[in-house]
């Protein structure tokens, strides 16, 4: 990552020697704040950094919608800024909030754009999630962290950078499903991105038609919703809106929240019960999904991992690339690593090797044929503070050309059941 020595965003100061000044309480609605991060800190016993602390501490002050024009790779900047990687400073451009007729506008989800302050000391924590408010992401937030603050993000990668950036403190993101299968977006991020696996939490997927109020079933003509909402309730569908349209929409909350704003009589959605009570839709079925199984898993991530324990069931997850010249049966050994350890694997996923897609075989003289280079994500039940799994990775660290340790983190054993209460 490069180092960064300032980020230059929308609003600055005209005085080059503002960042010498004291703010007074009447503060202009254009103004730059600047927020040095010091290399040289020392920690208190409990380990709180006191450069990171002033950093924040600077840096919790009202703003919105502040957008970087000057400069377009300020964005990498910022991210090694915020990690330490620079002794200079980062400009931040403060923008009044707008209202409209003396009220606030709603919510919108955080796009990459925008920036929100860094919590206060004492605040609730901040968890990003990938979608609208009534997204079973926001579920699984509430559910991972209880009185969260929650914050909407309209990209899986928005909701990774604004951990980084400390706009959140942490991401609650989906990676599998239980018909569906793996959200392949979401493994390229955690191996593009430096946050750690912290967490998981399992959420059953509680399917509803949603209309506005006062429309029958026979009137809907048009059924919107996520493609993988849609599969999961096609019979359903089939009887209860036999001539109707299905069409897909990027979230099943947003179009929930697209019928209401736009007064559609004709159109349904297939949602949460939550995105009904927030849209003001009323639900004409209700579990509507065909598989009573329907259950997606959420990882909880941060900047910072957490330490490995022995007293209660612990999951690691790990990346690797196997060695070109260790040959065909690299796959083999690793697994075998773990099998002859008695360390039970519970998922293996292969992505293409972004930077070595291809491989080449043979010297030439018959041809040649070009094999696929994968990266390979695996799971395994066991804690890094359990000397056969420390060992297993040894092992496979001999066969492997890349290796990293997604994260270490209690498994979630809470029972769950299919009601929409759940869900909500």
């Amino acid at each position: 990552m490069q180092a960064a020595t300032s980020c230059d965003l929308k609003f600055r100061s005209t005085d080059p020697t503002s960042r010498n000044k004291c703010f007074s309480h009447a503060i202009p609605k254009r103004v730059a704040v600047t927020c040095g991060y010091r290399s040289e800190s020392f920690s208190f016993p409990n380990g709180v950094s006191v450069s990171r602390s002033d950093w924040q501490s600077s840096c919790a002050i009202l703003s919105s919608k502040v957008a970087s024009v000057e400069n377009p790779g300020g964005l990498a900047d910022k991210i090694a800024a915020v990690n330490g990687h620079t002794n200079g400073s980062v400009n931040l451009g403060l923008v009044a909030v707008e209202s409209t007729n003396g009220k606030l506008a709603p919510a919108q989800p955080l796009t990459i754009t925008d920036l929100s302050p860094a919590p206060l000391h004492g605040s609730s924590l901040r968890v990003a999630y990938q979608g609208v408010p009534g997204a079973y992401s926001e579920a699984a937030a509430g559910k991972a962290y209880p009185n969260c603050d929650a914050i909407p993000c309209d990209q899986f990668d928005v909701a990774f950078q604004a951990v980084e950036l400390w706009i959140a403190d942490r991401a609650v993101l989906p990676v599998e499903n239980s018909l569906g299968g793996s959200i392949h977006r979401n493994y390229d991020l955690l191996l593009r991105h430096r946050l750690h696996i912290v967490g998981e939490v399992q959420i059953p997927v509680h399917h509803c038609l949603l209309a506005l109020p006062g429309v029958r079933t026979d009137c809907i003509s048009r059924v919107i919703s996520h493609p993988q909402a849609l599969a999961q309730t096609e019979h359903s569908l089939d009887v209860l809106t036999p001539h109707a349209a299905r069409e897909a929409f990027h979230d099943t909350a947003a179009a929930a929240e697209y019928i209401s704003a736009n007064d559609l009589h004709d159109t349904a959605a297939v949602a949460s019960a939550r995105a009904a009570e927030l849209y003001n839709l009323q639900i004409l079925a209700d579990g509507i999904q065909d598989d009573p199984g329907n259950v997606t898993r959420f990882l909880m991530l941060a900047r910072e991992p957490i330490i490995p324990r022995t007293d209660r069931p612990f999951k690691t997850s790990i990346v690797f690339a196997a060695q070109e010249h260790k040959g065909t049966s690299v796959l083999f050994k690793v697994l075998s690593a773990f099998a002859f350890r008695d360390i039970s694997l519970t998922k293996i996923e292969s992505r293409p090797h972004h930077n070595r897609p291809l491989r080449v075989v043979g010297d030439g003289s018959f041809g040649t044929s070009k094999n696929f280079e994968y990266m390979f994500y695996v799971d395994f039940e066991a804690s890094m503070a359990e000397p056969r799994a420390q060992n297993a990775l040894a092992e496979v660290q001999e066969y492997t050309s890349f290796l990293r340790v997604l994260g270490s983190y209690p498994m979630d054993m809470t029972p769950w059941s299919m009601t929409s209460t759940e869900d909500a």
